[in-house]
């Protein structure tokens, strides 16, 4: 498939922009999970880690979405 546009309605989006959405809500759920089960305070550097956490899921979605389909 690779990193084709996406026609809706006339209009052509760039995958990435799914892929970006797809990994931001993995990013909610991994943090929100990872809050639950740690605790608030145990992360030091929240901003880094949800920053780290979201590039991370977002290179691992491209890659499947490219590579793997």
């Amino acid at each position: 498939m690779g990193l084709q546009e996406i026609a809706v309605g006339g209009i052509y989006l760039s995958p990435l922009l799914i892929y970006a959405l797809i990994a931001f809500i993995g990013t909610l759920v991994i943090r929100s999970l990872l809050h639950w089960v740690v605790g608030e305070y145990a992360l030091w550097y929240e901003a880094w880690f949800d920053i780290s956490l979201f590039v991370i899921l977002m290179a691992a979605t491209t890659f499947l979405f490219t590579v793997l389909l």
